[in-house]
């Protein structure tokens, strides 16, 4: 293990492996702050203003980086031509966890760079290598078997990018990456372009062909076909919608509930919401490790299904 975590952190760094991370237990439940946006009614010429917690607002993406009650940073706007390629909080979050990341294995490549054989890893780096046999061994070499290595960067490049996202959107202030479909949706293309680029080089194209009528007679082909076509598209379609779902919806139910204690405007329903809000959150932190494994386990699931030849069943 120690020998396979020397390489990974060297000259493969920069070949797929800079974003392999993940943040520590240092901003568990850390209670999100509420952005509450203040209108004013008329009333018989009275003005009365009101507090309104604007859930969208708190969940999608934005130009400005909100600071509230220290005010707020407006990003640049880009486009060219018709293309709008303005950098939004959550671009900004993605380079927030590339740079955590990247420091983070610099650090600890350097680590073990200075540690004798005899040594073992202490701290983060020992949490850090912990995580990366699981993955390897009981994610990817489980799914995906003889050949694993080649797949490797990339199935621990994205645990640890989508772990380390859903870890920033916990903390006050930050947004949660994943819980924009285009960045699920990209993330998914990524699998899905390996996915067919390894079943051509598996199998070649006839045997690419092959699998859309499921070895089945000529006779059911005009049923096997269409299904195993859709099928390919649906399977990164699920990965998608899976993580950018349960990321929003975690985000929205945290949001709606400190939002009651506005809804009411009663300091008694507080200790109800807050209460329900932590418990929340702790589900949330479990869902954040929970849907990095599930992304990368499907991946490796449908890697290892396109690499699979006949004698392997």
């Amino acid at each position: 293990m120690e020998y396979f975590l020397r390489r990974i952190t060297t000259t493969r760094l920069w070949q797929g492996l800079v974003l392999r991370s993940v943040l520590t237990a240092t901003f568990f439940l850390v209670v999100p702050v509420v952005q509450a946006a203040p209108t004013t009614a008329h009333a018989e010429g009275i003005a009365q203003s009101e507090e309104k917690v604007d859930v969208l607002h708190h969940v999608t993406d934005g130009n400005t980086l909100e600071f509230e009650p220290f005010g707020e940073i407006h990003l640049p706007t880009i486009k060219i031509g018709d293309f709008d390629i303005s950098i939004t909080r959550h671009v900004v979050m993605m380079w927030v966890a590339s740079l955590v990341l990247l420091l983070l294995f610099v650090s600890i490549g350097n680590t073990y760079k200075k540690m004798k054989p005899t040594e073992a890893p202490k701290g983060l780096a020992n949490l850090i290598e912990v995580m990366v046999d699981f993955v390897r061994i009981d994610i990817v070499k489980a799914n995906i078997g003889h050949g694993y290595e080649r797949f490797l960067p990339y199935l621990l490049t994205v645990f640890f990018f989508i772990l380390t996202c859903n870890l920033l959107g916990l903390i006050p202030y930050a947004a949660t990456a994943t819980s924009n479909i285009s960045v699920t949706f990209t993330l998914a293309v990524f699998t899905f372009v390996i996915v067919q680029f390894t079943m051509f080089k598996e199998h070649g194209l006839s045997g690419w062909l092959a699998h859309l009528t499921g070895g089945t007679p000529w006779f059911l082909w005009i049923i096997m076909i269409p299904v195993e076509f859709l099928s390919m598209f649906i399977k990164p379609f699920a990965l998608m919608v899976r993580l950018f779902a349960n990321m929003t919806a975690g985000h929205v139910v945290i949001v709606t509930l400190i939002g009651l204690i506005f809804v009411f405007k009663s300091w008694f329903v507080a200790p109800a919401a807050v209460a329900i809000t932590l418990a929340m959150y702790g589900l949330e932190l479990f869902v954040a490790f929970m849907q990095a494994y599930i992304f990368t386990m499907l991946s490796s699931l449908f890697i290892g299904m396109a690499a699979a030849h006949e004698e392997h069943h």
